[in-house]
């Protein structure tokens, strides 16, 4: 676009901004193809739509959305309730490019109650109003079986698909199936069970869905009451049964307060700027009926109460919630005409705000696992990235190397090196070091040495050098790799400590000279994959040390005799299993085994040496 025709556009756009009312409303803003691409709201229009214009705009999203725009329209609405309501008919309707998206629960299944003449209740993934009302969705599943299960045992609805008509019925054209004959269904499509007693089961099943478990208990109650006031006790059995199902099934659900009627909570939970998890809960008389999380994709780096209150106008509109009060985590710049938003500082409310809270917290880590499976490096970046946060780095660590010395009182001195790529063990690049140049059970000198003969060669070979270096220790461990690092090398590698506490469990991450205690949970998947770099180290070292004494520990006398190879060797001590029964044998004896010219050079080693001692 030429710098003219963008001055231009501005100026349009400007004129229609100077034309705006001071009322509350919608607006919507069209690219150069009169496309609509965003959809907003506003308490004053003019104010709202000015902020696009004649500021600064601080959003990067933003601007490049104010850049797109050509055109703008706008309508005016009564209160700030009816601009949200509007907003949301808009996105629904037209799906703008740069309004949040919602990620629904179309993958949780809902419950239907058909229009059919004889309706069904089933569960389904299939949203389609025009066959039924739909319930839902359920995002935990044991909840939707137990309610199915109850209506079930309640109320019988049929469970066959042929359509049931009232004249069919009448004309007698259809027969019992199974589920009438095993007694889970009571027959209404051949007249055992009447049309009126029916429809008014599946009303109750319907407020049962509605989460009004406690009305129909007491309705069900006064009926029992009625039948045995009227002598009619086999009929207040069956209604008994019918009450104590209903009560056993409030018993396990979620019960807050029983003074708490009809109320909405949300939550909000924040995914690094990226997405937004809002946590949705409804309670009515006292218990929970209702929780479901979604997801919604920031698109114009939207704030947390511009989310929010986005969700709170389309959940409740999903959910018909006509809840006159809604807990909600912060306070809220808009209003709502028919509800009132409530901060909980204690009891119920609260406890009600910091369960929504701890299931959207839930749903976001359910999520980053998912996403982990399918994409298992995903998992990797972002504990690379939590680490170069953590300690400030300029670049991802996506090499780092980690050192360890393993020795008994100085002798078979050795240390090992292992080296971490995208946070998973790259064997093929671990080193042995035998130590050289130290005497006795120096660790600091050990470690010297071996950091610099590592880096002093990668450097002449020209490999590359690690992004981070990790010490098994604490502060002394990390001067002395800092000291053969910068002051002998000269080279700029971050060095990072894993220290012990007096338990030798590793319990803080240090960095930095001086070496500073970096705020790192225990607890946390970052920590168990640096616990993990040390316990792998450490494995390194000390199995090399190990595999260098048992070198030393099997040497023996039939190793000094020339001509004697580890072959030879093996056979003798199978079959004679040590070296003072060899000793014993005669030539002949060991000829057998060995042969004779080779059983002629032990036994003279031998007899040799004890003639000479």
């Amino acid at each position: 676009m030429t710098k003219e025709k963008n001055e231009r556009r501005l100026k349009h756009l400007k004129g229609i901004v100077a034309s705006l009312p001071d009322k509350p409303g919608s607006y919507q803003f069209y690219d150069q193809a009169h496309t609509i691409i965003y959809v907003g709201k506003a308490k004053n229009l003019k104010n709202r739509v000015s902020s696009y214009f004649h500021k600064e705009v601080d959003r990067f999203k933003t601007k490049v959305l104010v850049s797109k725009v050509w055109d703008i329209s706008y309508t005016v609405v009564n209160t700030e309730e009816d601009a949200l309501l509007l907003e949301n008919s808009l996105i629904k309707k037209y799906n703008p490019r740069y309004n949040v998206l919602l990620k629904d629960g179309k993958t949780y299944p809902s419950i239907c109650v058909t229009k059919e003449y004889l309706p069904r209740i089933f569960k389904t993934r299939t949203i389609n109003k025009k066959y039924g009302t739909f319930f839902g969705p359920y995002s935990h599943l044991a909840s939707m079986y137990a309610v199915l299960e109850l209506i079930n045992k309640l109320y019988k609805p049929r469970t066959c698909r042929q359509p049931i008509t009232k004249e069919g019925i009448a004309q007698k054209k259809y027969r019992p199936c199974l589920e009438y004959h095993i007694h889970n269904c009571d027959g209404p499509c051949i007249s055992k069970q009447s049309y009126e007693e029916y429809q008014a089961n599946m009303a109750q099943a319907r407020e049962i869905l509605k989460g009004n478990t406690r009305e129909i208990s007491q309705h069900l109650y006064e009926e029992m009451q009625r039948l045995a006031s009227e002598m009619k006790f086999e009929e207040a059995e069956a209604v008994k049964k019918k009450y104590l199902l209903v009560e056993n099934f409030c018993a396990k659900s979620e019960v807050v307060s029983h003074t708490i009627n009809d109320i909405d909570v949300f939550s909000i939970v924040d995914d690094e700027g990226k997405n937004a998890y809002i946590n949705y809960i409804h309670v009515k008389n006292g218990t929970i009926n209702q929780s479901f999380t979604y997801e919604y994709k920031r698109k114009l780096d939207e704030t947390d109460e511009e989310l929010l209150m986005y969700a709170i106008t389309e959940i409740r509109e999903r959910f018909h919630s006509t809840a006159k009060e809604i807990i909600v985590p912060f306070e809220m710049e808009w209003k709502m005409k028919d509800a009132t938003f409530f901060i909980p500082q204690r009891g119920d409310k609260k406890h009600l705000l910091e369960l929504s809270e701890m299931n959207g917290k839930q749903y976001k880590f359910d999520r980053l696992k998912q996403a982990e499976k399918l994409n298992p490096e995903q998992k990797q970046t972002r504990l690379m990235k939590e680490l170069q946060e953590k300690l400030k780095l300029s670049k991802l660590p996506y090499h780092i190397e980690c050192f360890d010395n393993s020795n008994i009182s100085g002798t078979d001195a050795v240390a090992g090196c292992v080296v971490f790529k995208g946070m998973k063990p790259s064997k093929k690049d671990y080193r042995k070091y035998n130590i050289k140049t130290v005497v006795g059970p120096d660790d600091y000198a050990s470690m010297q040495e071996v950091v610099y003969r590592r880096y002093h060669r990668m450097m002449e070979e020209g490999t590359p050098l690690p992004d981070l270096i990790i010490t098994d220790g604490g502060k002394g461990q990390m001067e002395v790799v800092r000291q053969v690092i910068q002051d002998e090398l000269q080279i700029d590698i971050p060095i990072a400590g894993l220290a012990k506490d007096n338990r030798h469990r590793t319990n803080e991450l240090l960095f930095g000279f001086p070496p500073q205690t970096i705020g790192i949970d225990v607890k946390s998947e970052l920590f168990k994959v640096l616990t993990q770099i040390q316990d792998e180290v450490h494995r390194y070292a000390i199995t090399f040390h190990r595999d260098k004494r048992s070198k030393h520990a099997l040497h023996s006398e039939l190793d000094n005799i020339k001509g004697i190879g580890p072959k030879t060797k093996e056979e003798l001590l199978k079959k004679y299993k040590t070296v003072k029964k060899v000793k014993e044998q005669s030539i002949d004896s060991l000829a057998e085994t060995i042969g004779k010219v080779k059983a002629e050079i032990i036994h003279h080693f031998f007899h040799e040496s004890i003639q000479i001692e």
